[in-house]
């Protein structure tokens, strides 16, 4: 009993441990067991084996059996052919139009199919570089806070000092310590987003949900960006797989609809059989002559006289289909062209403010550094110094949000020009 003890009790150590991961370690593991992505996966391998199964009927079919029944009155089998101990019989489709444009369509499939799954590593590279970002976010905030607590603890007992020695008002007590309460409700905050963000990212690696997943201090390099807006939008058009998935769609639509179609063109069959004939079936009462071993090769030919009024619906539903994806295609061509402009015009906002925030943080940094000088010089108080220290931890913060903002919308560029699996790998 000691040891199951021993052991749940390291177990929860164990699982308790948080796992440290960088950007680029967070993707490789995503890419490799998402779920959303692993399905994709299946579905890509279950159209590639449709075109097995359509394509089976255009291939060589060989059947070997036995006729051989009972007989009375005139020798034949249940299919109306002579009876037989043995028979064998081979068919080769010579020209089937339908069965053709199916093998074709799903071939057009399949490839939408893979082209689904190279679309949806992109989405789930952005969905975890994303929910990385927030987590790496929500961590330095959190270390940030826990600073501005401490000093805010600081800064309110030496008030409370002052306060007891009658140098401050019992006010500015209660403002400190108000202060201080709040800066703990942001922490809690900020430690329950912090929560979130890897119990999210943690359900996108596959990982349990319980697994705490620590971003890995790192200097990440830049990523190489598009030159300018015109080529993003470019870049973002001529490959995209989202569309080329919509085009193979579209493809087999219009091959299905040809196929309804087909019904009407004839079907050519060659056809070679063979049959060993009992000899007990009493032939020669009605035969002139008798011969056991017999076969035959020909060809047979299907033509349809009536069209099927149920292909003609099946088609106009097909054309119907078609008609959708290629509004579909138009519309996300719209929709790519809209998303490429707005990650870039980001791009330059974040780059702006985070230029701002780093004037700003230097200014503080000075403030702060000329306050001590002055407090050397009596001309400054530890309560001026304290509040410029506590501004420039805001200004980090600032500094780190506009960071992060860059690095979000970059990540969103990417995703849309088909570079951010490249670029994080």
């Amino acid at each position: 009993m000691r040891t199951l003890c021993l052991l749940l009790v390291l177990t929860c150590a164990v699982r308790a441990e948080p796992r440290t991961l960088t950007l680029k370690q967070a993707v490789e593991l995503a890419l490799k067991q998402n779920p959303d992505l692993v399905m994709a996966r299946l579905d890509e391998q279950k159209a590639a084996y449709e075109i097995q199964a359509v394509k089976e009927p255009m291939l060589p079919r060989v059947f070997v059996g036995s006729g051989l029944a009972y007989s009375s009155g005139m020798p034949m089998s249940i299919d109306g052919a002579s009876p037989s101990v043995m028979q064998a019989k081979a068919v080769r489709n010579i020209y089937n139009a339908v069965q053709g444009y199916q093998v074709a369509s799903a071939r057009e499939s399949a490839r939408s199919a893979a082209l689904g799954v190279a679309a949806m590593r992109e989405e789930i590279a952005l969905r975890t570089a994303t929910i990385f970002l927030d987590l790496e976010k929500a961590t330095k905030e959190t270390e940030i806070a826990e600073r501005q607590i401490e000093h805010l603890r600081r800064v309110e007992a030496a008030v409370r000092l002052r306060v007891d020695e009658g140098r401050e008002l019992s006010l500015e007590s209660r403002r400190a310590a108000l202060n201080l309460l709040k800066a703990r409700q942001r922490l809690q905050s900020l430690q329950t987003a912090r929560d979130n963000a890897s119990q999210s990212l943690a359900l996108v690696l596959a990982l349990h949900p319980g697994d705490a997943i620590t971003p890995a201090p790192e200097e990440r390099a830049s990523v190489e960006m598009p030159p300018d807006e015109a080529t993003s939008v470019a870049e973002a058009l001529s490959d995209n797989r989202d569309i080329r998935r919509l085009e193979a769609d579209l493809a087999a639509k219009n091959l299905e609809v040809r196929s309804f179609r087909a019904n009407r063109l004839p079907k050519v069959d060659l056809v070679a059989q063979y049959g060993l004939f009992a000899k007990f079936n009493h032939y020669e009462d009605y035969f002139n002559s008798f011969q056991r071993n017999n076969g035959q090769v020909g060809i047979s030919l299907q033509i349809p006289v009536f069209a099927s009024t149920a292909d003609e619906a099946r088609a106009a539903q097909a054309e119907i289909e078609s008609r959708r994806i290629r509004f579909q295609i138009n519309d996300l061509r719209g929709k790519v062209e809209v998303n490429a402009r707005r990650a870039w015009m980001k791009i330059r906002d974040a780059e702006m403010a985070r230029e701002v925030a780093k004037l700003d943080l230097e200014l503080a940094r000075q403030q702060v550094s000329v306050l001590l000088a002055q407090m050397e010089e009596g001309k400054a108080s530890m309560k001026q110094i304290d509040e410029a220290r506590f501004q420039e931890q805001e200004r980090w913060l600032t500094l780190d949000d506009s960071t992060y903002l860059l690095e979000l919308a970059q990540m969103e560029l990417l995703r849309q020009t088909n570079a951010l699996v490249a670029a994080l790998r």
